[in-house]
């Protein structure tokens, strides 16, 4: 995990004065922890026991794209505004420095039951409760959620009802 922690960088005052942002990036140029950070985050057993796997836009998809191959489980996108075609379900959420919405294609959950959400860093849980939402609304389940990154002061473990696995606290 200290190889882990090297890798992510923090930008004070990014996207705006007062948040400090935390990068995933650079694990991705270095292959073995890279390769070592997904065979981790996929052998949890309440992802192996879902049925499918959602990433958020847009790390969350890195991260979400190689669990989902190495897990042979499949993938389905929430994506920001104008990002999907056809019949979408939408849900707006408040991020630590404004709103957005995300969306998930109705007819991509429909051969599925539970999820496992696949996002790079948990903060507030505005975003991972966002997907939650959507979720619900079609009477699905979350088994888990799957991050990189927790920021522990901001105790969005606390808010959300399902089990959630960190590689790495901060």
């Amino acid at each position: 995990m200290d190889q882990l922690k090297r890798l992510i960088s923090n930008y004070k005052d990014f996207p705006k004065k007062g948040i400090v942002f935390r990068d995933v990036l650079e694990i991705l140029q270095d292959p073995i922890i890279f390769n070592e950070l997904i065979k981790n985050m996929s052998n949890v057993d309440f992802l192996l026991n879902s049925d499918a796997i959602i990433s958020i836009d847009a790390r969350g998809f890195i991260f979400g794209s190689a669990i989902s191959l190495y897990t042979s489980k499949p993938l389905i996108f929430a994506r920001k505004p104008g990002k999907l075609p056809g019949e979408l379900i939408s849900n707006s959420y408040e991020l630590e420095y404004g709103k957005n919405t995300l969306s998930i294609q109705k007819k991509s959950l429909e051969k599925f039951n539970s999820f496992v959400i696949v996002d790079d860093l948990l903060a507030t849980g505005g975003t991972v409760n966002c997907v939650y939402e959507i979720l619900r609304t079609q009477n699905k389940t979350v088994s888990g959620l799957s991050v990189v990154v927790e920021i522990e002061d901001l105790d969005a473990r606390s808010k959300l009802p399902f089990i959630i696995s960190s590689q790495l606290k901060v």
